[in-house]
């Protein structure tokens, strides 16, 4: 009975524990779609889970990181949430591809016209952005998610290093290195792959063309030495009648 009550307390323990620690690892987050290289474009998504069990999540609201600011952002259209990306003036304008660009974007935020994120569900909102910082490895955004009872909740809190993790986390997307091709590569190694499949198969058919001409070859000598060998044995056969035509005639 001791052992069972134990076992049932610890059961109970490791239940609120669990209870406890669950809103840690139910947060706002960011995640690329791939990798998001430095100096390069990406399609990353903020992923909102809806931690209420009485409420929807009906609005986010995700600020943009100003000491590394992004010209280009374009949401993905998302059914049931309308999205409005606002543009803020830079202090020192950025040069991308040749250009100056005097505003980035400052904020994007999704508003729901339907239900919006139900309870006991989460929903992902893709961005398109670009081009990335090559000085930094992490970007960090600050988002507020809305409920439908107008609670607030705001992910704001950077992580600090050596501590731990705050109760209300930024999202952070971490920076990979650098490609060669900041737009994506591929495209030449596709068209050298399918280069060397012809030229395997142009050596694959110039194989079995030599190997024809060979058979032709050979059934051509074969033929000949058979030829040959059928006029040897007629010629013989020749001699031999005469030879025996002699013997008798002088018998």
């Amino acid at each position: 009975m001791k052992a069972s009550r134990l076992a049932a307390a610890a059961a109970v323990a490791g239940s609120a524990v669990l209870v406890l620690s669950g809103p840690a690892f139910a947060h706002v987050s960011v995640s690329p779609e791939g990798t998001a290289a430095k100096g390069g474009y990406a399609t990353v998504d903020f992923k909102v889970p809806n931690e209420r069990d009485d409420a929807s999540t009906t609005k986010l609201e995700v600020a943009f990181p100003t000491d590394h600011p992004l010209a280009s952002v374009m949401p993905e259209p998302i059914p049931g949430w309308t999205a409005q990306v606002t543009k803020a003036k830079l202090a020192k304008p950025l040069t991308v591809h040749g250009q100056q660009i005097s505003e980035a974007v400052s904020k994007v935020t999704w508003t729901a016209s339907g239900k919006g994120i139900e309870p006991g569900y989460f929903q992902k909102f893709p961005l398109s952005v670009g081009p990335l910082p090559e000085d930094a490895d992490e970007l960090v955004f600050k988002a507020i998610q809305t409920y439908s009872n107008k609670e607030v909740v705001r992910w704001i809190e950077v992580q600090q290093d050596g501590q731990e993790e705050p109760e209300n986390p930024a999202p952070v997307l971490q920076l990979s290195a650098a490609s060669d091709d900041h737009h994506g590569g591929g495209a030449k190694g596709a068209s050298d792959d399918s280069d060397a499949d012809d030229d395997a198969k142009t050596a694959h058919t110039g194989a079995e063309a030599s190997g024809t001409d060979s058979d032709d070859g050979g059934t051509d000598t074969t033929a000949r030495v058979l030829g040959v060998a059928g006029i040897v044995v007629g010629a013989a056969g020749v001699a031999y009648g005469v030879f025996a035509g002699r013997r008798r005639s002088d018998a």
